[in-house]
């Protein structure tokens, strides 16, 4: 059996890649740097190396171009990854993906499928500059035609990125990448959970935890520091923004009775708005507490020295936790 036991995520998706690319010849990567210097974050480091040039493309610094070439080579039957360098760098192209990608299939009465995967390292936590540590999951989230995706873990950042690949709709898949080099096990022999299933990753009953991405570690953590205080958290990883899993959010939150959402992005008209409206009318007679939410500011990203003030850290959720329980 084909089992790593601990690997990065940054280099889970880059085998995710490289089996992909085996698997199906009409598989190909294309972005900024992807090539010979093998992506800002490294990700896709050797595969140009592997595959050549015509496989791994060097494209010019034009993201608008870079998608709606993408969705031409799609509609003439290929797979096309494409990288964005940073989660900012991807409004250029804002347009290509919300009138083009993700009408497409629509608009041609489902006669033709665009198979486009647009990789995005996204959120904060590394330092950066301005338009480096975005959190857009909810503007594409919004856009019906579109699949949202987003992993925590090195086996999910493996196992999802190929399934996204593998299918016929558009996929955003975004990579937290202030975890690239958080290590996990990997198993490429298991069977993969389906590709927008929400993974309860630690069970508890006093309390649920909703999160995705880079949060999920900070609720497991979390929930580690309440359970020295004598409270049971569970804690969901949502995986998936489009569709949202909600049966399971709603069976733990049967269970528990209460449910704090987590995600770096701002709360306002985050995508935690729209789980905690969802799981309000589901669970509206088992909730002990209103639903609540933990999340960024509604203010552009601050200066690096400052982010930690601005991302939803331990004591953030420790203290809606609280709250939560209070009541």
């Amino acid at each position: 059996m084909a089992v790593f036991e601990k690997i990065t995520i940054a280099k889970a998706i880059n085998e995710s890649l490289r089996a992909s690319m085996e698997a199906d010849p009409k598989v190909l990567v294309m972005g900024e740097d992807v090539g010979k210097l093998g992506g800002v974050f490294r990700v896709t480091d050797g595969l140009q190396k592997d595959f050549g040039e015509d496989r791994v493309i060097d494209t010019p610094l034009a993201e608008s171009g870079i998608v709606g070439t993408a969705i031409g080579m799609a509609l003439r039957g290929y797979r096309p990854v494409v990288e964005i360098q940073f989660d900012g760098f991807v409004f250029p192209a804002y347009d290509q993906i919300v009138t083009q990608l993700a009408k497409m299939h629509a608009r041609a009465l489902g006669k033709v499928k665009v198979p486009v995967v647009i990789r995005i390292p996204y959120a904060g936590g590394i330092g950066a500059v301005e338009h480096h540590s975005e959190s857009p999951e909810a503007l594409f989230a919004h856009v019906a035609g579109l699949k949202i995706v987003s992993p925590s873990n090195s086996s999910d950042a493996y196992w999802m990125l190929q399934q996204a690949i593998a299918g016929d709709d558009p996929v955003i898949y975004f990579e937290p990448k202030r975890r690239y080099h958080d290590k996990s096990r990997l198993d490429t022999e298991s069977i993969p959970d389906p590709l927008h299933k929400a993974r309860i990753a630690r069970s508890g009953s006093d309390l649920t935890l909703a999160a995705y991405g880079p949060m999920v570690k900070v609720c497991q953590d979390v929930a580690n520091v309440a359970a020295e205080e004598g409270k049971s958290l569970e804690v969901i990883d949502l995986r998936s923004l489009s569709p949202i899993d909600f049966d399971t959010v709603q069976s733990s939150v049967q269970k528990t009775g209460r449910l704090v959402v987590v995600h770096e992005a701002p709360v306002f008209f985050g995508a935690g708005a729209e789980i905690a409206a969802r799981i309000t009318e589901r669970c509206f007679y088992h909730l002990e507490a209103p639903v609540l939410r933990v999340g960024g500011f509604h203010s552009p990203y601050p200066p690096s020295r400052l982010e930690d003030e601005y991302l939803p850290g331990l004591d953030r959720v420790l203290d809606a936790v609280d709250r939560a329980l209070a009541y």
